[in-house]
């Protein structure tokens, strides 16, 4: 299994914090090394396990990937999803993928988050009461529940 090096993490969970530090939409991100279904409906298992369809407003993003497998998937809460153009999830996906082919994981992974960022930033700003609803740090699974 790939793993990311505390440092790689850090960077990581640095750019879901400052993503985040400007909308009141949540990013998460769950890894694991194999991807026993189909990418979208393990994303979306994950999505439930972390909590992210009880979001305020419904926009909450998760980013998916199965290191060992190559495969990921993005996808966005009720809220979100009725906001970003129709190809926009896709649009994310070209960009994390130009990082991918190159071997770069983590600068793939930051990309995508901050893509994310900057559409919930203009769909949802950050508020003055804005609470942080889930956590920041990375969701590591087995690939196997």
């Amino acid at each position: 299994m790939e793993q990311f090096t505390a440092e790689q993490q850090e960077k990581i969970v640095h750019a879901i914090q400052l993503a985040e530090s400007r909308t009141s939409g949540e990013i998460r991100l769950a890894v694991e090394p194999h991807c026993p279904t189909d990418p979208l409906e393990r994303a979306t298992v994950y999505f439930q396990r972390l909590g992210m369809n009880q979001t305020a407003q419904h926009n909450g993003v998760l980013l998916y990937i199965a290191t060992e497998d190559h495969q990921f998937a993005i996808i966005g809460d009720r809220g979100i999803n009725a906001k970003v153009p129709a190809n926009f999830w896709e649009e994310t996906k070209e960009l994390m993928v130009q990082h991918f082919k190159r071997g770069d994981l983590v600068q793939g992974l930051i990309e995508g988050i901050v893509h994310a960022g900057e559409q919930l930033q203009h769909f949802f700003p950050r508020l003055d009461d804005d609470v942080n609803e889930l956590p920041n740090d990375i969701a590591f699974g087995n690939g196997k529940d």
